[in-house]
């Protein structure tokens, strides 16, 4: 990850703008606080992953604390609009 501060970073901006295509640029303060410029592609890439896995940590966590039930196929579940229907006999 490249890393600059805010007064290199107003000089070179279509530089680092240009960069930060490729990869994410750190970005430092003098007093320390720090940012991250990045394509807006990767960061909406990052939020999906986030978002995925926070619902699979939803799901095991509610595996392991028993908060599940048993899957019964039947009436008024979802599939049953792929089941094929008999045609009347013409």
């Amino acid at each position: 990850m490249e890393s600059t501060n805010p007064k290199k970073l107003r000089a070179e901006l279509k530089d680092y703008l240009d960069l930060a295509i490729k990869e994410p640029i750190r970005i430092q303060r003098r007093e320390g606080g720090s940012f991250v410029l990045m394509n807006e592609d990767l960061y909406a890439e990052m939020q999906s992953e986030i978002v995925g896995l926070q619902r699979r940590l939803l799901g095991l966590t509610d595996a392991l604390t028993g908060n599940v039930s048993e899957y019964k196929p039947g009436k008024g579940t979802r599939i049953k609009r792929f089941v094929k229907k008999a045609r009347p006999a013409s």
